[in-house]
């Protein structure tokens, strides 16, 4: 099986450095950039939601493959349109896809792309499906305090929509999977589920360095998040190398998940990977969460960074904790 085409799909409301260094005049836009890497990021409307994007960019997918081969749908989110019913059962309607598709939800964040990989595979390695339809998406902007300059700066909006074939290539090898659930609550929206139901009332928390949230919201300990990643990625990094018997040497290309500049220049020295190896850029996207993988991967191979027979090594880390990798040959 292979990877047997990609799109993304952007939001056209753009929210530049500058537009947050007005709301946050302590906050210059300068200093923004040279801390995350990330010069804007697209948001959402109001009235756009995960689903809308995930049908505009599957449409897009479309527009060069038959969407009647489709026979499965997976759909990754953290901010679905309803509890229920499952957005990938609306998003088969809403594409006009055959009705023996297969449909199914997840929910993970920025590991999601690599585990939607993974269940991808199975579907296929099981004789389940034939081609499967994997879209990403996500509006973490919906879930962000207005006044939570922190986060605002790092996330962005979007989705992408990768297709997973059977075919005689072994383009998608071996997978590394993790979970660690201890870190739950430094990577949560607190409210809004049955445990804790959303508050009109909740008062806002203002921490130490002015971000504002409340329990309605996300909150992201930073620090924390930090260390798990350090702590997690590298040995992550070797144990898929290992379970595909290959080496850094060996592998083309290296794609992380795109967190934020500081996170990323740590990660590549600690595990020493050339820089002319390694993919970093989510200037013009900011974290797009499980999407950000797929938009790496997509520019890479429109690019010609990555061609055909070169060897990926993709992973993905964060909220949950959870976190995965594998290697994929182009």
């Amino acid at each position: 099986m292979h990877i047997a085409s990609i799109e993304y799909y952007l939001p056209e409301i753009i929210v530049d450095n500058a537009q947050l260094a007005q709301e946050f005049p302590e906050w210059a836009a300068e200093k923004i950039f040279d801390k995350i890497g990330i010069a804007r990021r697209h948001v959402a409307r109001k009235d756009e939601t995960a689903l809308d994007m995930a049908v505009k960019v599957s449409e897009v997918i479309f527009e060069n493959y038959d969407k009647n081969k489709i026979d499965f749908i997976l759909l990754c989110t953290q901010s679905p349109d309803y509890f229920l019913p499952t957005s990938a059962c609306i998003l088969q309607e809403k594409l006009g896809l055959p009705k023996n598709t297969g449909a199914l939800d997840f929910n993970l964040g920025c590991s999601g792309f690599i585990y939607g990989l993974a269940l991808a595979k199975g579907l296929i390695t099981g004789n389940i499906a034939n081609n499967v339809l994997l879209v990403t998406s996500e509006t973490y902007s919906k879930h962000i305090h207005l006044k939570d300059k922190a986060n605002r700066s790092i996330f962005g909006d979007g989705a992408a929509a990768t297709i997973i074939s059977r075919s005689e290539r072994n383009g998608i090898l071996e997978f590394e999977l993790g979970t660690d659930g201890n870190g739950m609550n430094n990577l949560i929206v607190p409210n809004g589920g049955f445990r804790a139901k959303f508050n009109i009332d909740e008062k806002d928390i203002v921490d130490d360095n002015g971000n504002v949230r409340n329990n309605n919201c996300l909150w992201m300990n930073g620090p924390e998040i930090f260390d798990f990643t350090i702590e997690n990625v590298p040995p992550l990094v070797t144990r898929v190398l290992e379970k595909n018997m290959l080496s850094i040497e060996t592998i083309d290309y290296v794609i992380l998940h795109q967190a934020n500049k500081y996170m990323l220049d740590y990660l590549r020295k600690k595990m020493k990977i050339p820089p002319g190896k390694f993919y970093q850029n989510m200037e013009e996207t900011g974290n797009t969460v499980s999407s950000t993988i797929p938009i790496a991967l997509k520019d890479c191979i429109e690019k010609g960074t990555v061609k055909s027979g070169s060897k990926v090594l993709l992973a993905g880390f964060g909220v949950g904790y959870s976190w995965g990798a594998v290697v994929i040959e182009i």
